[in-house]
Protein backbone atom coordinates (compact mmCIF):
# COMPACT_ATOMS: atom_id res chain seq x y z
CA UNK A 1 0.00 0.00 0.00
CA UNK A 2 3.10 2.37 0.72
CA UNK A 3 4.79 1.59 -2.33
CA UNK A 4 0.86 2.60 -4.10
CA UNK A 5 0.55 6.06 -2.15
CA UNK A 6 4.29 6.97 -3.24
CA UNK A 7 3.87 5.46 -6.83
CA UNK A 8 0.72 7.68 -7.05
CA UNK A 9 2.97 11.11 -5.01
CA UNK A 10 5.69 10.97 -7.33
CA UNK A 11 3.44 10.74 -10.70
CA UNK A 12 1.48 13.35 -9.30
CA UNK A 13 5.03 15.53 -9.17
CA UNK A 14 6.46 14.21 -12.47
CA UNK A 15 3.46 14.70 -14.75
CA UNK A 16 3.56 19.15 -14.01
CA UNK A 17 6.37 18.97 -16.11
CA UNK A 18 6.08 18.31 -19.85
CA UNK A 19 8.18 16.48 -22.01
CA UNK A 20 7.80 18.73 -24.47
CA UNK A 21 9.32 22.04 -21.74
CA UNK A 22 12.44 19.59 -20.97
CA UNK A 23 15.75 20.72 -21.78
CA UNK A 24 18.26 18.72 -23.84
CA UNK A 25 21.36 19.52 -21.36
CA UNK A 26 20.68 17.90 -18.05
CA UNK A 27 22.75 20.64 -16.41
CA UNK A 28 20.41 23.29 -17.66
CA UNK A 29 16.99 21.49 -16.57
CA UNK A 30 18.66 20.61 -13.08
CA UNK A 31 18.93 24.54 -13.29
CA UNK A 32 15.34 25.05 -14.59
CA UNK A 33 14.06 22.60 -12.14
CA UNK A 34 15.60 24.29 -9.03
CA UNK A 35 14.14 27.66 -10.08
CA UNK A 36 11.05 26.36 -10.67
CA UNK A 37 10.47 25.17 -7.37
CA UNK A 38 10.68 28.58 -5.75
CA UNK A 39 8.48 30.12 -7.65
CA UNK A 40 4.84 30.36 -6.66
CA UNK A 41 1.93 29.62 -9.40
CA UNK A 42 -0.20 32.25 -9.72
CA UNK A 43 -3.33 30.43 -10.21
CA UNK A 44 -2.74 27.54 -7.84
CA UNK A 45 -1.21 30.00 -5.33
CA UNK A 46 0.35 27.46 -2.81
CA UNK A 47 2.20 25.00 -4.82
CA UNK A 48 5.11 25.62 -6.84
CA UNK A 49 5.55 25.89 -10.83
CA UNK A 50 6.97 23.06 -10.80
CA UNK A 51 4.15 21.00 -9.53
CA UNK A 52 1.38 23.21 -11.08
CA UNK A 53 -0.83 21.89 -14.38
CA UNK A 54 -2.07 25.42 -14.77
CA UNK A 55 -1.68 26.76 -17.82
CA UNK A 56 0.11 29.82 -17.04
CA UNK A 57 2.85 27.92 -14.41
CA UNK A 58 3.75 26.55 -17.87
CA UNK A 59 4.10 29.21 -19.85
CA UNK A 60 6.50 30.53 -16.47
CA UNK A 61 8.36 27.24 -17.08
CA UNK A 62 9.32 27.95 -20.22
CA UNK A 63 9.93 31.95 -19.95
CA UNK A 64 12.61 30.12 -17.54
CA UNK A 65 13.94 27.89 -19.51
CA UNK A 66 13.87 30.54 -22.62
CA UNK A 67 16.34 32.83 -19.97
CA UNK A 68 18.60 29.71 -19.05
CA UNK A 69 19.21 28.63 -22.48
CA UNK A 70 19.90 32.41 -23.39
CA UNK A 71 22.45 32.41 -20.80
CA UNK A 72 21.22 34.04 -18.24
CA UNK A 73 22.06 33.36 -14.36
CA UNK A 74 19.77 31.58 -12.03
CA UNK A 75 19.49 35.09 -10.21
CA UNK A 76 19.16 36.95 -14.08
CA UNK A 77 16.47 34.09 -14.82
CA UNK A 78 14.60 34.83 -11.51
CA UNK A 79 15.09 38.20 -11.87
CA UNK A 80 13.02 38.31 -15.36
CA UNK A 81 10.30 36.20 -14.07
CA UNK A 82 9.76 38.73 -10.96
CA UNK A 83 9.95 41.70 -13.31
CA UNK A 84 6.90 40.61 -14.92
CA UNK A 85 4.53 39.08 -12.23
CA UNK A 86 6.16 40.77 -8.87
CA UNK A 87 7.44 39.30 -5.85
CA UNK A 88 4.22 37.61 -5.21
CA UNK A 89 5.60 34.70 -7.30
CA UNK A 90 8.37 34.07 -5.12
CA UNK A 91 7.38 31.33 -2.63
CA UNK A 92 10.30 33.11 -0.53
CA UNK A 93 9.26 36.31 -0.69
CA UNK A 94 12.61 38.58 -0.02
CA UNK A 95 12.62 41.29 2.98
CA UNK A 96 11.59 44.60 2.38
CA UNK A 97 9.77 47.67 3.64
CA UNK A 98 6.36 46.05 1.18
CA UNK A 99 6.76 42.88 2.66
CA UNK A 100 7.45 43.84 6.63
CA UNK A 101 4.09 42.70 7.23
CA UNK A 102 3.97 39.65 5.54
CA UNK A 103 7.11 38.22 7.67
CA UNK A 104 6.84 40.23 10.93
CA UNK A 105 2.62 40.52 11.35
CA UNK A 106 1.85 37.05 12.50
CA UNK A 107 4.86 37.51 15.33
CA UNK A 108 3.70 40.56 16.20
CA UNK A 109 0.38 39.73 16.52
CA UNK A 110 1.45 36.70 18.68
CA UNK A 111 3.63 39.20 20.68
CA UNK A 112 0.90 41.40 21.54
CA UNK A 113 -2.04 38.70 22.57
CA UNK A 114 0.43 37.07 24.83
CA UNK A 115 1.55 40.55 26.15
CA UNK A 116 -2.27 41.61 26.10
CA UNK A 117 -3.42 38.74 28.01
CA UNK A 118 -0.32 38.67 30.70
CA UNK A 119 -1.29 42.52 31.60
CA UNK A 120 -5.17 41.23 31.78
CA UNK A 121 -3.98 38.06 33.71
CA UNK A 122 -2.16 40.88 36.89
CA UNK A 123 -4.53 43.49 36.52
CA UNK A 124 -7.69 40.76 37.18
CA UNK A 125 -7.72 40.94 40.91
CA UNK A 126 -9.29 38.19 43.23
CA UNK A 127 -12.53 38.71 44.81
CA UNK A 128 -12.07 39.61 48.26
CA UNK A 129 -14.72 38.12 50.87
CA UNK A 130 -16.72 40.69 52.36
CA UNK A 131 -17.93 40.14 55.90
CA UNK A 132 -21.75 39.68 56.31
CA UNK A 133 -23.57 41.98 58.77
CA UNK A 134 -25.09 41.15 61.44
CA UNK A 135 -28.47 41.18 60.08
CA UNK A 136 -27.16 38.58 56.99
CA UNK A 137 -25.57 36.29 59.36
CA UNK A 138 -28.37 36.15 61.53
CA UNK A 139 -30.40 35.51 58.41
CA UNK A 140 -27.71 32.38 57.58
CA UNK A 141 -27.79 31.08 61.11
CA UNK A 142 -32.08 30.71 60.45
CA UNK A 143 -31.33 29.34 57.19
CA UNK A 144 -28.94 26.65 58.50
CA UNK A 145 -31.30 25.66 61.66
CA UNK A 146 -34.28 25.43 59.21
CA UNK A 147 -32.12 22.81 56.90
CA UNK A 148 -30.38 20.87 60.01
Amino acid sequence: MKAFLLFLLLAATAGAVEPAERLADPALEARARAISTELRCLVCQNESIDESHADLAHDIRVLVRERLVAGDSDTAATAAVVSRYGDFVLLRPPVKPATWLLWFGPVTLLVVGLAGTLVWLRRRQTAVPVPLTDAEREDLEKLLREDG
